[in-house]
């Protein structure tokens, strides 16, 4: 019976990775609870487990008297000899006696395991929680095996890894039995075990991404400065060289882009810019916004913030895509940066357009004050500017704003 349950422990050391020298010390304490119930808090025993032998032995130690006192700690002669002692003792000896586990009853005995297994449940958690705490900020590689409304479950090593929704890419699928990378995010402690938090929008998975496909920076030779990521749409990064016979970014793009269109397929075609790091934040400023062509860049340092001056037609791309370029070098160069949009002189204007042709997007009534005040094209409203339009009595100030603007648009 000892040999048994021995081996159904040394299974679970060799399964689940337990310290065998912790496993010896949960049973040494769980079968001394057993003996204290039986034979009382003051007992003196002694418990031997050998894991390799698969064995456990408990002593238990009692002072021989004539008449018992203390039955914790005191066993009387008589009862010595009844048990067919074959040394000579004596009152005034210590009586050591072997237990048979059989002999602490079936109700003891499934105390014993119910209390071993809630140990090694604990255990295992803390094995599993040490285990990947130590490898936050790593790329794992798992197989999807369940797909929530939010939540992806992920397997790795037979342990569940929870790819939340705010980690996942916008719009990429996930498809149960498809294989996935993602990075240890974050590993958090809770009363039914640990769970272990994945991620594939986090900056770090992308460093991370760009030190296994590029070498000069695993080897150091190419440092990342600064990242900025909208997940799945487009990311900045600023790389610096510690080798002037290195191109950072030439390094980090690749012969015909291969190391680059790597980390872009992973990404789901996020679109990447790479750009060379510098210390002078107008010049890394330029460098973030472009492919925009920046007239002037004013700093206030203390306040981290940047106002950019640009031709009306850059604005756009300074701008970017549903505002996205201006955000990420926001992100990038931690400025605060603002546009001050260079107006256009109206005779630059290469070509009047009639108001009949903007109808639609002036809308009907707009479109008929203005005709109805002797303005039949585009540029004549310009001219007019918001003075002459103020005359207009329908038309508030921030209406004119709307109309110069829209007018203004059709000409970028």
């Amino acid at each position: 019976m000892n040999a048994g349950i021995v081996e159904s422990f040394a299974q679970m050391v060799r399964e689940k990775g337990m310290d065998k020298d912790v496993l010896e010390g949960i049973i040494e304490d769980i079968f001394g609870l057993l003996v204290k119930k039986k034979y009382g808090e003051e007992a003196v025993f002694d418990i031997v487990v050998n894991m390799d032998k698969g064995d456990i032995e408990i002593y238990l130690e009692r002072e021989i008297v004539k008449e018992v006192e203390n039955p914790e700690k005191q066993i009387s002669i008589e009862e010595v000899n009844k048990k067919g002692n074959t040394e000579e003792l004596e009152v005034g000896d210590d009586y050591v006696e072997t237990l048979d586990l059989a002999s602490f009853g079936r109700r003891l005995i499934t105390l014993a395991k119910q209390n071993l297994n809630q140990r090694i449940r604990e255990i295992e958690k803390d094995v599993i929680y040490n285990e990947y705490s130590e490898i936050v900020g790593e790329i794992v590689v798992g197989d999807i095996y369940q797909t929530k409304r939010n939540d992806i479950l992920v397997n790795h090593n037979k342990r569940e890894l929870l790819l939340p929704r705010s980690e996942q890419i916008p719009f990429e699928r996930y498809r149960k039995g498809d294989t996935i990378r993602a990075i240890i995010k974050e590993v958090k402690k809770t009363p039914s075990g640990p769970v272990i938090i994945i991620s594939r929008s986090d900056n770090m998975f992308l460093q991370k991404l760009f030190e296994i496909e590029i070498p000069e920076i695993y080897d150091g030779i190419i440092d990342i400065k600064s990242i900025a990521r909208e997940p799945g749409e487009r990311a900045k990064i600023a790389v610096e060289s510690h080798d002037d016979r290195i191109d950072a970014v030439g390094a980090c793009v690749g012969m015909k882009g291969v190391r680059i269109h790597a980390i872009v397929r992973e990404l789901n075609n996020e679109n990447i810019d790479v750009i060379n790091y510098s210390d002078d934040p107008i010049i890394l400023i330029q460098r973030s916004l472009a492919p925009a062509k920046l007239k002037q860049i004013e700093l206030d340092e203390d306040e981290r913030k940047a106002v950019v001056s640009a031709d009306n037609d850059q604005v756009s791309l300074i701008v970017g895509r549903n505002g996205v370029n201006i955000r990420l070098a926001i992100k990038l160069t931690g400025y605060d940066i603002d546009i001050l949009r260079e107006e256009t002189p109206l005779e630059e204007y290469e070509e009047d357009m009639e108001l009949i042709d903007l109808k639609e997007e002036l809308g009907e009534e707009t479109y008929n004050l203005l005709i109805n005040n002797r303005f039949d094209t585009a540029l004549e409203v310009l001219k007019a500017g918001k003075e002459k339009l103020n005359e207009i009595e329908e038309l508030t100030e921030e209406k004119i704003d709307e109309i110069i603007e829209l007018i203004k648009s059709q000409y970028e």
